[in-house]
């Protein structure tokens, strides 16, 4: 039932822009906890490029401070990457992580479950 849905992805040139979308749905009531943005590029590990936790803190990968942005619109459950001055070396694919935490009324503890995007490529071109 829960459905994680990117978009953005592209082929662009050094220097552009990409706005990446993680949208969350669920057949039942949920909130969004932590959420995170990831990449792999051929040949490499996933990454880690950036983070928000629940309190509003951030994190970057030192390589897109100041060019990329996290950002959350918990009403449309929906976290996005905003993707500036991309270099080539921002191609791979991205996949957001969101933590979604389902009320258990009946409990003293709401369950929480991270899930993953399919992920959405970018390709950055000099």
């Amino acid at each position: 039932q829960v459905r994680i849905d990117e978009s953005g992805g592209g082929s662009v040139q050094a220097g552009e822009h990409l706005e990446l979308s993680c949208h969350a749905s669920a057949g039942v009531s949920f909130r969004i906890d932590d959420v995170a943005w990831y990449r792999q590029a051929p040949g490499k590990q996933r990454e880690l490029v950036a983070q928000e936790i629940i309190d509003g803190a951030t994190n970057y990968i030192e390589s897109v401070k100041g060019r990329f942005f996290i950002t959350r619109d918990d009403a449309k459950n929906t976290v996005t990457l905003q993707m500036n001055f991309l270099k080539p070396e921002d191609t791979g694919r991205y996949y957001c992580d969101v933590e979604l935490v389902f009320p258990m009324p009946d409990s003293d503890y709401d369950a929480s479950e991270h899930y993953w995007g399919q992920g959405t490529q970018v390709t950055v071109s000099s």
